[in-house]
């Protein structure tokens, strides 16, 4: 392909993408098509032949889009949300014309200063402390690709400073702490890591946030059978539920134990900081007092295309002292000088891409302000939700609203006559399940996702596309009744005929 031709497949591209946007609303939500529709549909080898770049364009448009599941619909509300901005699609592109590996300062090195900007940037929209800025050269900032990533990373770094301050405990006796509502990335990290992983049990009567008691009493009993806790992964807005650890408490309990490290996760609801308002709720006080790293994604609710997920740590040689290989071909002058930043150590990869362009590109044509009107928008349509919810008699929300994100369940009809013996937890789990697979069937409309909160099943809702307004979530909670009625009919039908 030559210029001119790059340059008409380009205008193509753009005015298809364009296309597919304005088409958004009236594609399904959820891919449509069956496993292995596309094994079946494309060759088992590769051309021998070069083809023209006009058939492979339409291709995409006949095999790859019918088997996208659309995550920047407005009727999207399952998972958490993905950004698709145009701002980011165009970082994304100016980032891959300019092609680089990015793994040192002297590989790119607007690369690498362009990411130290956007991460203090970053970090001052947030609140976060001076000592978490590129620019003091304390702590720092890095663009990862996942939470689940950026953890692995701090927990390699955890477990180098803890080793070093604790030079004769054993590797197996290390243990990673987490809650029974951290995220999967926890549990990940110690699969790669090789290290065991203890879920502190969380409860409903705390919002199923981690209170310093049951921190305290974890570590009392594991250093008493000689295991040595290293790391507690806290969490500000839990996938489930939006739960809220309570960092001030586990702050205070940690300051007795000045080895281990606490790594903040706020992949989801970390970017509501940019709001004043939500930094209470965000926990940043105690962040900025206790935590050794904080992570947010801002390609899930901060309008920047994925991948983007933003670490700070405290003590920028935790990291590097970590993860620093510099064999003689990697050596430069600028940095034995100590003049710069070489990406390469704060993370597990040796190259990596371009990802400041686009967030550069989101935060200079948002604004603080724009930045903070999304986010607040997504909120008070979740609130919009949640007044809906409490004015039904048939539904009923488990835990309290988390900022864009509730949770609830369809009650058991008062008609409804427990048969002795029968658990109503148990009862209640089962029309709830009936329910979310009825729902689940049109999944061209809406999609929804399920969990359990300590054998709780509910159902989630969580707003954050880009597109969505109030007549989407009109829209959604008419097809939520819709198929709550007709469930309780087949369950309760069920119940009779059983």
């Amino acid at each position: 392909m030559d210029i001119e031709e790059f340059r008409k497949a380009g205008y193509q591209a753009i005015d298809r993408i364009c296309d597919y946007y304005a088409s958004l609303q009236d594609r399904p939500v959820v891919s449509q098509v069956q496993p292995g529709y596309l094994l079946d549909a494309l060759p088992t080898h590769p051309p021998e032949d070069a083809e023209d770049f006009a058939v492979i364009a339409d291709d995409f448009q006949k095999l790859i889009l019918p088997g996208i599941t659309n995550w920047q619909h407005p009727n999207f509300f399952a998972y958490f949300p993905t950004a698709g901005s145009f701002e980011g699609i165009l970082g994304d592109l100016y980032a891959s014309s300019v092609s680089n590996p990015g793994f040192n300062w002297l590989s790119s090195p607007a690369c690498t200063e362009l990411e130290q900007i956007v991460m203090d940037w970053s970090a001052k929209l947030l609140g976060l402390g001076d000592h978490f800025l590129n620019s003091t050269g304390i702590g720092g900032g890095v663009i990862q690709t996942t939470a689940s990533e950026a953890c692995i990373v701090v927990c390699v770094a955890a477990r180098a400073r803890y080793a070093r301050q604790n030079p004769d405990v054993k590797l197996e006796d290390l243990v990673i702490y987490t809650t029974t509502q951290t995220h999967s990335l926890g549990i990940k990290a110690g699969l790669v890591l090789g290290l065991e992983v203890r879920a502190l049990e969380v409860v409903s009567d705390d919002q199923y946030g981690l209170r310093g008691e049951t921190l305290q009493k974890a570590l009392l009993e594991d250093l008493d059978r000689g295991k040595r806790p290293f790391i507690m992964i806290g969490t500000v807005g839990s996938t489930s539920s939006g739960a809220v650890d309570n960092l001030e408490e586990i702050g205070e309990v940690l300051k007795k134990y000045p080895s281990i490290w606490l790594h903040v996760d706020s992949a989801w609801a970390g970017v509501a900081m940019a709001c004043p308002e939500y930094r209470t709720f965000g926990q940043l006080d105690p962040i900025n007092n206790y935590a050794s790293s904080y992570g947010t994604n801002f390609h899930k609710w901060g309008l920047v295309n994925f991948d983007a997920s933003m670490l700070w740590v405290r003590d920028r040689p935790d990291l590097t002292n970590a993860l620093d290989v510099t064999p003689e071909f990697l050596r430069t002058k600028q940095h034995d000088a100590g003049l710069v930043i070489d990406y390469r150590n704060w993370h597990l990869g040796l190259g990596r891409r371009f990802r400041s362009l686009k967030v550069w590109f989101v935060l200079r044509r948002y604004g603080i302000e724009g930045f903070r009107k999304h986010i607040r928008e997504g909120i008070a349509l979740n609130e919009y939700f949640v007044s809906l919810i409490r004015a039904s008699q048939d539904f009923e929300l488990v835990t309290a609203p988390s900022l864009a994100l509730s949770v609830f369940r369809l009650t058991v009809p008062p008609s409804v006559t427990f048969r002795e013996g029968e658990d109503a937890h148990v009862v209640q789990n089962d029309l709830n399940q009936t329910f979310h697979k009825r729902v689940s069937n049109e999944s061209d409309k809406i999609f929804l996702t399920q969990t359990k909160l300590n054998d709780t099943f509910c159902i989630r809702f969580a707003v954050g596309a880009q597109r969505t307004r109030k007549e989407h979530v009109d829209q959604a909670w008419g097809i939520i009744q819709a198929n709550a009625r007709a469930a309780t009919e087949e369950w309760v039908q069920q119940r009779t005929e059983s």
